[in-house]
């Protein structure tokens, strides 16, 4: 079991994971990753680089972790860690793409692809690690049973683009029941399908069987939930320097955050929150009032139980599955998104 502090950050956690449960996977992954980009090397910037770096791998982890749970600790085929490549490329792409949309000029307190290259090129660069992506999970293919999951790939991928476009598009004159669901059906396409992948493939590219591909893959999609969750938390609680960004960033959007729904139905329409939820008032006064009142109400309490009903659920089918180090693994890193502090 990993010993992990309640403070420790999501990034030091996979990092605690690489380095004392994937320590040789990892070698191979840097490898693998660097042999992926080299294809688009004259197209990158130091920018790109950063982002790759800086990552938090958690989700090459977790299909690592999924593969070793089914594998057992004898050197993993070579079409695993493309795999885990290619889930870390698809993820970049959300990052740079997110980047544009939100017009960001940070990305974790380092100029974004955005600030770096402008909007034009971001968005090419964002394209091209899609691309990437989907022909490294192609070129990880090494019999028939393995195509199916080309199409779950493509699936992930064409639901994240969803997701992100239901999250620019929310009516928040829906009734609080209407704006809850159309959340979580957000998070599912923008959030946690990429987890559910990161799972589901991690056994598919072990050669496990199928049930228990699809077991992970329900584990991946509960542990990405409550982590969308304690993202949205974190957007209200956690410090600019220790986020790289704003406090309030969804507020000040009018993003329809879990925490943000709770609070404008507990509020009312008239009240500070859902009146900056929609535009009617701006400036850092009435966004810090704005984000005090959230944070002070009962939809953030609720908000949070909501994250670890959905990590705690995710647990449950792990149980199957043996008892090893990497189950036990996926199993901490589960509890930890919901423990950790902000």
């Amino acid at each position: 079991m990993l010993i992990l502090d309640k403070g420790t950050a999501p990034e030091d956690v996979a990092g605690s994971v690489w380095t004392e449960l994937l320590a040789e996977d990892l070698v191979r992954y840097e490898a693998t990753l660097e042999e992926a980009l080299e294809p688009q090397r004259e197209y990158l910037s130091e920018a790109e680089y950063t982002v790759y770096r800086r990552g938090k791998r958690l989700r090459p982890a977790v299909l690592l972790l999924a593969a070793r749970m089914v594998h057992g600790p004898a050197p993993l085929p070579a079409k695993v860690l493309q795999g885990a490549v290619s889930l870390e490329m698809l993820h970049v792409a959300t990052l740079i793409h997110d980047d544009v949309v939100d017009d960001s000029m940070l990305r974790r307190g380092m100029p974004s692809v955005n600030a770096a290259r402008g909007p034009g090129t971001a968005v090419i660069v964002g394209d091209l690690q899609f691309v990437q992506a989907v022909r490294g999970f192609v070129d990880a293919i090494d019999h028939d049973r393995d195509m199916a999951l080309v199409k779950l790939v493509l699936d992930s991928a064409f639901d994240t683009c969803r997701g992100e476009l239901d999250e620019l598009h929310t009516d928040l004159s829906q009734d609080p029941a209407a704006l809850v669901n159309r959340y979580w059906q957000t998070a599912d396409r923008k959030t946690a399908v990429l987890f559910g992948l990161a799972a589901e493939s991690g056994v598919v590219l072990a050669d496990g069987r199928s049930s228990d591909a699809r077991r992970a893959g329900f584990y991946g999609r509960g542990f990405g939930r409550a982590f969308q969750v304690m993202d949205d938390l974190f957007d209200l609680a956690r410090a600019e320097a220790a986020s790289g960004k704003p406090c309030g960033v969804d507020l000040l959007r009018g993003r329809a955050s879990l925490p943000l729904i709770y609070a404008m139905a507990e509020l009312g329409p008239g009240h500070l929150v859902s009146r900056v939820m929609r535009g009617e008032l701006d400036g850092p006064s009435a966004l810090a009032r704005a984000v005090a009142q959230v944070r002070a109400g009962g939809g953030f309490a609720r908000a949070y139980a909501d994250a670890r009903t959905q990590a705690l659920d995710a647990l449950e089918f792990l149980r199957p599955f043996p008892d090893n180090p990497y189950r036990r693994a996926l199993h901490d890193l589960a509890l930890h998104v919901v423990d950790r502090s902000p």
